[in-house]
C-alpha cells in the first residue's frame, strides 16, 4: 500500500516562531513599485528591535496578512502605516498585531538587504517622506486613467 506523505500547512506565525523566518511572494499591488506581484521574493523575521520609520512590516488585521510601511510612530505607541502604492493610511496598527521586518528582497536573482543597501534607503525616505506628494501623483495617474478610458471608450462609438 503506497502511503502520501503528509502535508503541514503553516500560518505565518508558525513560520516564524519554529524557523524563525517567512520567505514568500507577495500577492497584490499596493508594495508596488518595491515589489512586484509574485515576481519578487521577500523575507520576513522577527522584530529584534522596535519598528522605525521606513522599515516594512508583515501584520496581522483580522485574518489577513499586509505588508506595508511605517509612515509614522504615533506617542501612543501605535503606527501609521501604508502601502507604497496606496493613498491611505492605516492608524490603528499596534505592536500586538505586528508579525515581523522585510529583511530583504530577491528580484530577479539579485538580493537586497534592507538595512544595508543605500538605494532602498534612499527610495523608502522618497517614498515616505513625500507621501503626500506620491498620493497627489497616484491621484492624478488614476484620474488621467480614467479620461482616457472614457475618450477611448467615446471615440469607438
Amino acid at each position: 500500500m503506497n502511503s502520501v506523505p503528509e502535508i503541514k500547512f503553516y500560518t505565518f506565525e508558525e513560520l516564524l516562531k519554529e524557523k524563525g523566518y517567512i520567505v514568500y511572494t507577495n500577492v497584490g499591488t499596493s508594495m508596488l513599485p518595491l515589489l512586484r506581484e509574485r515576481r519578487d521574493i521577500i523575507e520576513i523575521r522577527p522584530l529584534e528591535t522596535p519598528p522605525k520609520k521606513y522599515d516594512v512590516l508583515l501584520y496581522k488585521r483580522g485574518e489577513t496578512y499586509i505588508l506595508h510601511r511605517v509612515i509614522r510612530i504615533l506617542p501612543d505607541g501605535g503606527y501609521l502605516i501604508a502601502g507604497d502604492h496606496n493613498t491611505f493610511i492605516e492608524r490603528d496598527v499596534t505592536d500586538r498585531m505586528i508579525l515581523g521586518k522585510m529583511t530583504r528582497i530577491i528580484r530577479n536573482g539579485r538580493e537586497i538587504k534592507v538595512d544595508e543597501n543605500l538605494l532602498y534607503r534612499i527610495y523608502s525616505h522618497i517614498w515616505t517622506d513625500f507621501f503626500p506628494v506620491k498620493c497627489f501623483l497616484l491621484r492624478g495617474k488614476g484620474w488621467v486613467g480614467r479620461r482616457l478610458k472614457k475618450f477611448r471608450q467615446g471615440a469607438e462609438n
